[in-house]
């Protein structure tokens, strides 16, 4: 019977020292890829409009790991955008942006836009390019 008894001193120990050591845990590596970004708005590549009104510029960035920062490039205008940083990080972010093409007649604006996931992953760059009349 005393061998009973220290078998079940020694599982009672061995439970209790379970709780109390730390677990290991791994951060989750995500899947290494950047955020989708698409423009929808002008839905072509190349796009012609007379100078005067403002273009407006649509779309969205994507990605399941979260969605840190959306970068908007433009040149051939004189503007420009800041970074979009949603907070907290989505998987979706919906962007618009006016362009303002007055004045503008005969240039191209080149408009790109890209983002960065939570885990720092680069998406790839979506663009279009604005020929003003």
């Amino acid at each position: 019977m005393p061998a009973v008894g220290l078998g079940l001193g020694c599982l009672a120990g061995m439970i209790g020292g379970c709780g109390e050591r730390e677990r290991l845990t791994f951060p989750d590596p995500g899947d290494g890829v950047g955020p989708v970004t698409t423009i929808d708005q002008p839905n072509g590549p190349d796009t012609s409009v007379s100078a005067g009104p403002q273009l407006f510029v649509a779309g969205r960035t994507i990605d399941p790991n979260g969605v840190d920062t959306v970068y908007f490039l433009v040149s051939g205008g004189d503007q420009s955008f800041q970074p979009f940083l949603p907070n907290p990080p989505t998987d979706t972010v919906h962007f618009g942006l006016q362009i303002v093409t007055s004045g503008h007649a005969g240039d191209t604006i080149s408009i790109g836009v890209l983002g960065v996931d939570s885990q720092g992953n680069r998406g790839n760059l979506s663009s279009r390019r604005i020929f003003v009349r």
